[in-house]
């Protein structure tokens, strides 16, 4: 493994990187696979159906718009944050610029967790899609059944972490040419499925319980706001977040001020689309009943197309094949974001490394590949030692720490939001466009994204939040919820290691590292 040490940077695009590799639709690729639009609704969506403690149902298209809202916010502060500052350190760097050294780097440390926790459900879900699928293919119940057992499971996800390192590791344009692939094979099965159920139920072959939609649908407000929309909104946001890679591969995309803002402007809109068409064609013809493929019964929640597939192609040979490409969609799904939830996570510990807020390891580059070498593969090492450290102690601390991904992607979103009301404020009433994309949006998504963080901490330290799938206990760590504690741990975790890391190294925290330039447009 062979590397160079580039010099601490203190501007953007002087990490060593490599310059104007991607354009605009290759930046919109990678923001898209980030979110894992297929893997995402297949986990998500039953559970956003049913809601809290009253049942979602029909309104399930309104909370997937609702949650649009604070994502399209952010991304405009992303984007506007982007214009003056293209650096891959993203939160980390504008939270520092806005608020100081301490608030940017855990802001940082908000962004690296929630990427490293999450690496252990994609991997999870890659594995045992993996059995899925080739199970599929064979039509082979026996091999698809390894996918249920955890050291074949767990095999099968490391590999794929493993092998997307390395992909990533390889360069940025081999890393954007397999999305291409992937993302294309996802989005074009999506589109199958939403399209079909939607065609089936407007020509009367829907199945009991089938509606056809209603513009009421897309009202969430029609539901009691605390044990309804609030839940489901939670789930929501999860199905968005990603889009944000696209942002932190600005300084090796062409036009880095320009590119990869539009780029997470655009995702986002793109995912709106996909997952408003899904959704409603999936509620449409399963309906939100308790039957066998009903999206209101629980047992269908974990997986929606492997429930409603069956049933939406038929038990023929074109509904074997369809529901192969669906488990080739989530595969790919999970596959896809693997890779770009590590490109994010190794361009913020290089930005953090570059401002000496990291060891200077985290600045080594690979001489050719121009890829950060130790940001990298340490990433990746890490989320294989976190994914096994949780699949030997407990599945149930494994999907406890999932469910605490929303509290850190609140926390890091929101953050940004902010920043960028707070960063730009000095020319905020300089236009209408200054005052609303730059101030208004920004901070009102990040008051959203604060609001979702209290009610859900408040929910997640409830005992009763997550029930273990072995016995049916509760999961709970000193008498409270696992995922509300798991969530609060992770983020004090990282404030004791800025304050061991602010000992060990104050440069950063002194301010000597990050320049005082100022944005032409506050000068």
């Amino acid at each position: 493994m062979s590397t160079t040490t580039s010099p601490p940077a203190n501007l953007a695009g002087q990490k060593g990187l490599k310059t104007g590799a991607l354009g605009l639709f290759s930046s919109v690729v990678v923001g898209m696979a980030s979110t894992a639009p297929a893997y995402s609704l297949a986990a998500s969506l039953g559970w956003i159906v049913l809601g809290g403690t009253v049942l979602v149902g029909f309104q399930a298209p309104g909370i997937v718009l609702l949650a649009f809202v604070p994502m399209f916010f952010i991304s405009l502060a992303y984007k506007e944050l982007n214009s003056a500052e293209p650096d891959c350190g993203t939160t980390f760097t504008w939270a520092a610029r806005a608020f100081g050294t301490r608030t940017g780097w855990f802001g940082g440390w908000a962004l690296i967790a929630a990427d490293i926790v999450c690496m252990a459900s994609l991997a999870k879900i890659a594995g045992t899609y993996s059995f899925t699928f080739i199970g599929e293919v064979f039509n082979n119940p026996a091999i698809a059944e390894l996918g249920n057992d955890i050291i074949w499971s767990t095999v099968a996800g490391v590999a794929w972490i493993v092998l997307m390192t390395w992909i990533c590791y390889r360069g940025i344009e081999v890393s954007a040419k397999l999305q291409y692939a992937l993302l294309g094979v996802e989005m074009v099965i999506l589109a199958a499925f939403g399209i079909v159920a939607l065609v089936r139920v407007y020509s009367g072959n829907g199945i009991e319980g089938s509606a056809i939609p209603d513009w009421s649908w897309f009202n969430p407000f029609l539901l009691p706001f605390d044990t309804a929309v609030a839940p489901a909104i939670l789930l929501g946001l999860f199905i968005y977040w990603g889009w944000d890679t696209a942002v932190a591969i600005n300084e090796e995309t062409k036009d880095p001020k320009r590119t990869p803002g539009r780029a997470a402007v655009i995702s986002t809109l793109l995912l709106l689309v996909t997952y408003l068409v899904v959704t409603v064609g999936t509620v449409a013809f399963a309906g939100v009943g308790e039957g066998p493929t009903g999206l209101g019964n629980i047992d269908n929640a974990g997986d929606i197309f492997a429930a409603v597939g069956p049933a939406l192609f038929g038990d023929t040979i074109f509904g074997h094949i369809m529901m192969m490409l669906v488990a080739a969609a989530v595969l790919t799904s999970a596959a896809a974001s693997t890779q770009t939830t590590i490109l994010p996570t190794a361009r913020a510990a290089l930005s953090m490394g570059a401002f000496k807020a990291l060891p200077a390891s985290f600045t080594k580059m690979h001489p050719k590949f121009q890829t950060p070498t130790w940001a990298t593969w340490g990433m990746g090492i890490i989320s294989i030692a976190f994914y096994l450290f949780l699949t030997m102690i407990s599945l149930d601390l494994l999907f406890a720490c999932i469910g605490a991904i929303g509290l850190l992607i609140a926390v890091y979103y929101g953050l940004t939001g902010f920043a960028s009301t707070w960063y730009f404020r000095k020319t905020l009433f300089v236009s209408a466009r200054n005052f609303f994309v730059r101030g208004f949006f920004p901070f009102l998504g990040g008051l959203m994204l604060t609001a979702v963080f209290v009610y859900g901490l408040i929910q997640f330290l409830q005992p009763d939040w997550l029930v273990s799938e072995v016995d049916g206990s509760n999961v709970e760590i000193l008498g409270m919820g696992a995922v509300g504690v798991v969530g609060l741990g992770i983020l004090i975790l990282g404030i004791i290691l800025m304050i061991i890391w602010n000992i060990v190294s104050p440069d950063y925290f002194k301010g000597k590292t990050l320049d005082k330039r100022v944005h032409p447009a506050n000068e």
